[in-house]
This record gives structure tokens, sequence and C-alpha cells, in this order.
């Protein structure tokens, strides 16, 4: 029905007749003549109706936007002074010589030039992805996984698929569960990721896997999140740690360089323990200058119990971010807005220094808190944050854990407020994550529980849970985690150990992992695997705020379709076929 798309046609095919097919994207009638922006997947072409085929014409003005039309005309220059530089097209258009209405337009729901609410724009996704805005991200993420299976294929990986519906596993969050028809009472899930299986075929002797996978996940929504989302899902054997990093970050360097043109460079890497003191955060955003200074041994001796009761509790801890050349511009509205701020981390103020006059020594110190201080201590502060004249201090004092969070997340506040993160590409490995924390009592794995420890015994393990470190590894972007992996537990004895760390009973390991345990003890082969975020990357590498803007289909933050309707009803005969009854509002 075409013979070029709209974006195709250029200086080369002047005096040409052709066929093109799109939707209005814009009439304009200047009475004697009508302008059409026709669009398609690949760009506009502008197209001129005028009185000498009064016809078509006349049909011409019977276009509304996102009518889907055939034209044939013959490509001529534009005028000289109407050259459109900011099109690709913009040098051409074509003078319309036939016109084909394929199908006309109701009025738009969506205004397709303009701004709509995101509810409008997810229940017409069809037309919301007409805009070439999304038809591009749409065209970029099919070259990015276009290029990871090159690249991937390229090292000998091959792509396997795994199962959708499989057997409920504790993996970190709460899982869609599918009623089983011929198993009455009994559920399928849907897979969080394919974890035990790609384990399973490194078993199987495949060695090199790669899926491009649908993983799904029961939990509270965000810019980020979504139900259903996509992973790169790789798994190697005989391969180490390093070297399953080297691979992974050669295919995402490529990758960049390729499609973007941007050469990351060797990523650096980070141990957890530095990333969390520096940043506040197992994924540091290396784009902003800012860093967290601890400052607990200047203040043990200080009268001000605020600072003095945290320095000297190993569980506590007081830290400080200094801001330069920030004092001028923090009234004390400012502060009190990021005090309150901070709190939402379980922060119960925020003490401050303004650093007018360094000079001057305690004259040039301006604080709410200075009385409580002697001059040591501020000299001593002033040295280890390398704060001058105009600077300002963020005092972070409370538990470790609330110290770290409420100055991680005020370090990227303060980042974005005042416009000092840079426009780089800031990659890196985070490294040495501990195997285990503790929460309320009970031991949690930090990634999951198949994740081998680095360098120990089983028993060496249960000896001291809470010092090991996991041989995990975590590729970090501008603050985002793109990917996650370890090597796993390839030994009997060491997943039992971990297992009963985690509080797993013989008995529910053997219901939920049994296949798994006994896989381990056919000559299971040391393996090591990683995941990325195929939304997260796209997101990412297309300047996307949300990953919702990188899906084709989308659900809301409520994990809700409004194009479908979905979740929808069941009807009742298909509850009885299922064997499940559903309550009232009442009986529950």
């Amino acid at each position: 029905m075409r013979s070029l798309y709209c974006g195709e046609v250029n200086e080369s095919h002047i005096g040409q007749e052709i066929t093109l097919c799109g939707w209005v994207n814009r009439r304009r009638d200047l009475g004697a003549v009508i302008f059409l922006d026709l669009r398609d997947r690949e760009g506009i072409v502008q197209v001129v109706y005028d009185p000498d085929l009064p016809e078509v014409l006349e049909k011409a003005n019977t276009l509304r936007n996102e009518f889907c039309v055939q034209v044939k005309g013959k490509v001529r220059a534009r005028p000289k002074g109407q050259v459109n530089k900011d099109m690709a097209t913009g040098a051409i258009e074509v003078l319309g010589l036939e016109l084909n209405i394929l199908n006309k337009a109701a009025p738009l729901p969506l205004d397709s030039n303009q701004e709509n609410s995101e509810e409008q724009r997810l229940k017409y996704r069809y037309l919301d992805l007409r805009r070439p805005e999304m038809t591009e991200r749409m065209r970029f993420r099919a070259k990015v996984t276009s290029a990871v299976r090159e690249s991937l294929e390229s090292q000998d990986f091959m792509d396997i698929e795994t199962p959708i519906l499989t057997a409920a596993t504790p993996e970190g969050a709460r899982d869609y569960l599918v009623p089983s028809r011929t198993h009455k009472g009994k559920f399928f899930a849907l897979p969080q990721s394919p974890q035990l299986f790609k384990q399973l075929l490194m078993m199987s002797g495949m060695e090199r896997y790669y899926q491009i996978v649908k993983c799904f996940r029961d939990e509270d929504l965000r810019a980020d999140r979504q139900p259903e989302f996509t992973q790169i899902d790789i798994e190697t054997s005989f391969m180490t740690a390093d070297q399953v990093m080297e691979v992974t970050e050669k295919m995402i360097r490529d990758l960049f360089l390729k499609l973007l043109n941007v050469d990351l460079g060797d990523f650096p890497r980070m141990p957890y323990s530095e990333a969390m003191t520096r940043f506040g955060s197992d994924k540091p955003d290396l784009r902003n200058p800012l860093e967290i200074t601890d400052v607990a041994d200047i203040l043990k001796d200080v009268e001000f119990k605020v600072f003095s009761g945290p320095a000297n509790d190993e569980k506590g801890r007081v830290a400080v971010i200094c801001v330069p050349e920030g004092a001028a511009k923090f009234s004390r509205k400012n502060i009190d807005d990021l005090t309150k701020f901070v709190g939402i981390y379980g922060a119960k103020g925020m003490p401050w220094m303004k650093v007018n006059d360094k000079a001057a020594g305690m004259e040039g110190i301006q604080s709410p808190i200075l009385k409580f201080l002697n001059e040591d201590a501020v000299n001593a502060l002033l040295e280890r944050t390398g704060a001058e004249s105009g600077d300002i201090i963020f005092f972070g004092s409370d538990t470790y854990n609330v110290v770290t969070e409420s100055l991680g997340a005020l370090r990227l506040k303060l980042g974005e407020d005042l416009g000092i993160v840079s426009d780089e590409w800031k990659p890196l490995w985070v490294v040495d994550f501990p195997m285990f924390e503790e929460i309320d009592g009970h031991m949690h794995a930090l990634h999951h529980p198949f994740t081998a420890p680095t360098d120990m015994s089983p028993e060496e393990l249960e000896a001291n849970p809470i010092g090991a470190l996991s041989n995990a590894y975590d590729m970090v972007l501008n603050g985002c985690e793109l990917g996650g992996g370890s090597v796993r537990i390839h030994d009997q004895a060491m997943q039992a150990a971990v297992f009963r760390i985690l509080g797993i009973s013989d008995e529910e390991a053997q219901e939920k992992f049994g296949f798994l345990l006994e896989a381990l003890q056919y000559g299971a082969p040391p393996h090591a695997g990683l995941a990325f975020g195929l939304d997260r990357l796209v997101m990412l590498m297309t300047g996307a705020s949300s990953i919702r803007d990188v899906m084709a289909f989308p659900k809301t933050t409520t994990a809700a379709c409004p194009l479908t309707n979905a979740p929808g009803q069941a009807n009742p005969s298909q509850l009885e076929e299922l064997n499940i009854a559903t309550l009232t509002a009442s009986e529950e």
C-alpha cells in the first residue's frame, strides 16, 4: 500500500511519484491550499493539496487529526525560505495527487499535540503510542533487546525459556497465584524471577543461558516498579564473579556505545559498606558531588546529648553533609522544610551550622547548637568536612539506619534542588554485600537464599552469619540499580546451612525447594549469574521519567489497567469450576 515511509522521504526523491500511508498529525487550511502533516512510525512529512485538483482538495478539507489515509503524490523541493530545519523531511514536501481515506477518526479523547493525564494516556494507550516520542521509545526498546541478544549470542549464550506457571517460592515479594482447575484447592505461582530454573539449567549442563523474560511481583508500586516487568536474565557455569561482571559490563558498554554513542569506560567497584558510609545508599548516584562524613569521634565528649548519645552508642551514628557555598541559599524556612523532609525517614531533627566567615573563628559560625560545642570540636568539624566560608553543614544523629537513610535521601534532594547533579553517565559495581540482615530478631537474606557467601565454610557461616559477606554484585548507573547477581550456592551442605540461618525448617525446605536440593546432589557445577531490569535500562537510556513510558501497555500505580479494566470479576461458573468462593465486604 505504500512505496515509502513518511520519515524516509528526502531530496533524492524529488520529481518521483510516491505512495504514503499514515495518520493525519495536523491539517492547516489556508483557503485555496491545504497542508497536511502526515505521520507514520518513521516520522512526519508535509503534504500539499492545491486548487488544481478540486475533488482531491475537497476531500482533504474533510480530514481531521488521526484520520488514517493513503496519499499519492509527487515529491518536490520546498520553496526557498520555507525549509524546516527542525524536521528530517523539512527540505521537501509532497504535492498531493490522490487521497484515499482508509479510516475516519472519531473526536479524540487524547490530543497527540498536548499534555494528557497519565490515566487518559493509559486508557487510550493505542492513541498515546502513536505520539512520535512514544513510538521512538518503543523503537529504541526493540533496538536494546536486539543488541542484547546479539552480544550474548556472540558469546555462546543460549536463549532458553523457563515456565510461567510454577510453584510458589519465598523470594522477597508476594507471589501472584493462579488457581489450578485440575488440581482443586492448589495453586500455581507466577515467577518473581526464573531464579531456580536457571540454576537447574546450569545443573543440566547448559553452561551459558540467557532469557528476556517476564517476571511478576505483587508489591506496592512506584515510578520504577510494575507488577509485571522484564528482565535480561543471565546465568553461567564455571565462571567466577569477576568473569560474570566482565561479560555483562562489556555488554552494557557496547550497548551504550552502539545506541547512544556514549563510552562508559571501565566501571569502578565500591564495597557496600563504603557506599552506605559515603552516600547513604547501596545504589549511589556518583553524579552528585555531596558526600556524607562521619563525625562521631569528634562529638563523643560534647555536652549536647543529641550528639554524644549516638556517638557513644555502637548502634548509633553521627554524620554530616557539607554543602559548598550553600549557606546563603538556605533561609530558616528552607532549613525547616528540609528538617520535615528528613523526618520522613525517622530523623527527629536536623541541626545545622553556617560557616559565614571561617577566618573569624567561632564568631564566624552561625548555628542554634553553637553554645553546646567548644572551639576544638568546631575546628575539627571544619577540618574534617573541608568547610569554607559560605558553606553550610547539616547534621544527622540517631541510630545508624536512621542517619544513613535520612542523610542519603537528603543528599539526593539537595543535589536536585541546588542543580549540582552533573549530566554525565556514572556507572559502578557495588560489591561485598552483607550476606544477611537482622530484622526484629530474625535473619533475612539481603539478596536471596541461594546466594553464596564469600570464602566461608558452612560451619563458619553458621558461627557468624551477621559478619558474612555474600559473593554478590550490583551494577548501578546514575543512582539506579540496573541489575544484580551473585555466585550461587552449588553445595548441598552450604544451602542447608543458609536455610537454617533463615529459620527455614527441613520440612519447609523440602516442600518449597526439594527439587533444587535434590539436584544439588548430582554433580551441580559452580555457577553464577545476573539479571538486568530491561524496563529500567531503557528508561535511563531514553531519559524517560518512569518505566511506564517505555512499556507498551503498563499498569497504573494501583496495579490496574485502565485500557482493559483489569483486574476484573470472574463469573460464578468459573469460580465454581476452580472450587473458589469470594467474600462480600460484610463477610471479610
